[in-house]
């Protein structure tokens, strides 16, 4: 499998498991929602938050645009602000993926923020949206046992690679 297959295929699954979350979570209170419980954030909806956030942050270097706004993406914090958002951000992150040549995807970008500094290639970066999302609704599965949800969908890589279709 190429690397242009490879990385497609994650961002289309990465797009699949942020809907397949959000319209669980639709389905739920604003106080199941909201509920604090210990976790790396204190809520699923703060969970959710920081997922999006991150991926417009990496967005930003992946796509080249350096135009990541921390202020406007802390500004969105009610559920359908953040939902839409996440959404709109996976879907995007598929969108150009599909764009993207083999050697789009093997070419280093450099990052130098007050935080860190790296010199990854794009596909590095995309398959670090990915996994950081995967750790974050792992938490929200958790979480939401706390809240009393109990429901949460099958999610993993192999059924969506079984029964995307």
């Amino acid at each position: 499998m190429s690397l242009k297959a490879l990385a497609t295929k994650s961002v289309q699954y990465n797009n699949w498991v942020v809907h397949k979350y959000i319209d669980w979570l639709a389905t739920k209170s604003d106080e199941q929602l909201n509920r604090e419980v210990i976790s790396s954030f204190p809520t699923i909806l703060k969970t959710l938050h920081h997922i999006w956030q991150s991926q417009e942050f990496w967005w930003s270097y992946i796509s080249e645009s350096h135009d990541f706004d921390f202020e406007k993406t802390s500004s969105i914090t009610d559920k359908e602000g953040v939902f839409n958002a996440i959404k709109n951000n996976s879907q995007k992150l598929a969108d150009y993926v599909e764009t993207l040549s083999e050697e789009d995807l093997i070419k280093n970008i450099k990052i130098e923020t007050q935080w860190f500094q790296c010199d990854f290639s794009r596909y590095e970066y995309i398959q670090h949206i990915i996994l950081h999302g995967t750790y974050h609704r792992g938490q929200i599965v958790t979480m939401g046992r706390n809240a009393g949800i109990t429901d949460a969908p099958m999610t993993d890589f192999n059924f969506w690679n079984i029964y995307k279709d």
